[in-house]
This record gives structure tokens, C-alpha cells and sequence, in this order.
């Protein structure tokens, strides 16, 4: 006689600790509301937060009534998930909500502070130029922390809007690799574009300015000659004083 088959059963990965190192406050619910969704994808219950919660459909046919059921029962848990990974005064004035109306009220509580932040950001992101003696390794990470920001607003720039403004901010001594870059119909994301102009700056002489020596409060001249360029006369070796 054959052995009993021992069956083994796999349950999906538990990420929801996710939401446990960074609980949703009064600034952070882009980044929440994106690892909510993760999880909820995870967990086939996305669609709680897409849709109403419907009326309780007749006992028959059997079927629709269980989808009602299941309904309530996810909506329900995602609410219980939702508030466990919320701030204590969060958690109170949303504590009645069901799941569907707890993230809808808070797209529309965050939503004007999202606009303004992401005004802001665009405005900085726009007005960034660099000067020729600016690290163009610094100014490129800038740079792309502020297009990661409006990502994280939910306001994405596409990959070649956010190069052109890189290229666009840099001084004239960039101008034969913008030409190259554009010529060559390159199309890299902007970690190689960082790259790329590192490179570049390294070949780029530097312009060393003309400084005036200040000497006892005084300009120091040339050596043997005015300002007009003549020779200087005065003593010297071989000649008397009168």
C-alpha cells in the first residue's frame, strides 16, 4: 500500500509588516496609500477600494449572495487593516468609515496639500540652472529628487521632459555633448545621464579668474611697467641718485 500523499499548503507572503514601519500621518499618504495598494493587490482585495460596497442582494441565487458576503467580509478587514496603520488621531475620526469611504475622504483631505506641494516642486524643479563652476554631480541629484517627489504625488515626468531639463539647466561649457546627446537620438534614464556629465565635467577645462594682488591696501602692478604699458622709471642699479 502506498504511502498517504502529504499535501502542503502555500500561503502568500505576509507583507502587510509594510505598513507597520511608517503608519500614516498628516504627510505621508501618497507613500502609504501606494504600499496599501501593494498589499491589498497582494491579497486580491484591491477592488474594495474601487467600489461601493453594494446593497444585500436576495438570498437567491446563492452565488450573488455569497459575492455580498465576501464583499463585506474583505471591506471590513481592509477597513481594520486601513486603521491599524494610521496615527491614533487618524484613526479616530475615520474609525465609522467603511473602507471605500475612508480612502475616498482622504484623497479628498490630502488632495489640496498634494496640489500645492506639487506646485511648489515643479517651480523648483523649472528654475534650477547651474553655474560653470557648479558640481554637475550635485545638480543632477537634485534634480532627480524632485522628479522621485512628483512621483510620489502621483505626478510622474516622463523619462525624456525630465532629461531635457537636466540638459537644459547646464552651462554653455556643456553645449558639444547636448549637441551629441541630441544628435545620437540617446535616450537614457537619468542615473546615466549622471554618469555621462560626470564624465563629461572631468574634460572640461576650468577657467582660472584673473586676480588682483592687494598689497598694503594697494594694487600690485606689473613688474617694470605703468599701466600703460611703458617701462617704469626710478632708481635703479647704475644710476645716481641727484
Amino acid at each position: 500500500m502506498a504511502p498517504p500523499t502529504t499535501v502542503t499548503h502555500h500561503h502568500p507572503m505576509n507583507i502587510r509588516s509594510i505598513l507597520d514601519k511608517e503608519k500614516l500621518n498628516h504627510s505621508n499618504f501618497f507613500d502609504w496609500h501606494k504600499n496599501l495598494r501593494i498589499i491589498l493587490k497582494q491579497e486580491k482585495k484591491d477592488y474594495i477600494l474601487e467600489k461601493q460596497s453594494p446593497d444585500e442582494p436576495p438570498a437567491l441565487p446563492k452565488a450573488a449572495h455569497d459575492a455580498w458576503l465576501k464583499h463585506i467580509d474583505d471591506s471590513l478587514d481592509v477597513s481594520c487593516l486601513m486603521l491599524a496603520s494610521m496615527v491614533p488621531d487618524l484613526q479616530w475620526d475615520l474609525k465609522l468609515f467603511t473602507a471605500f469611504d475612508m480612502i475616498k475622504h482622504l484623497k479628498q483631505m490630502f488632495g489640496q496639500q498634494a496640489r500645492t506641494e506639487r506646485f511648489e516642486t515643479v517651480r523648483a524643479l523649472h528654475g534650477m540652472k547651474i553655474e560653470e563652476s557648479g558640481n554637475v554631480s550635485t545638480h543632477v541629484l537634485k534634480m532627480k529628487s524632485y522628479t522621485d517627489q512628483l512621483e510620489r504625488l502621483g505626478s510622474p515626468y516622463p523619462q525624456d521632459l525630465a532629461t531635457n531639463l537636466i540638459l537644459n539647466s547646464l552651462p554653455k561649457s556643456y553645449d558639444t555633448f547636448i549637441m551629441n546627446y541630441n544628435m545620437n537620438g540617446w535616450e537614457k534614464p537619468i542615473s546615466e545621464l549622471h554618469g555621462m556629465l560626470k564624465t563629461v565635467e572631468k574634460n572640461i577645462p576650468r577657467k582660472t579668474p584673473q586676480v588682483l594682488m592687494i598689497k598694503e591696501g594697494k594694487v600690485k602692478k606689473n613688474k617694470g611697467k605703468n599701466f600703460k604699458g611703458k617701462p617704469q622709471v626710478g632708481k635703479g642699479k647704475g644710476k645716481k641718485d641727484p
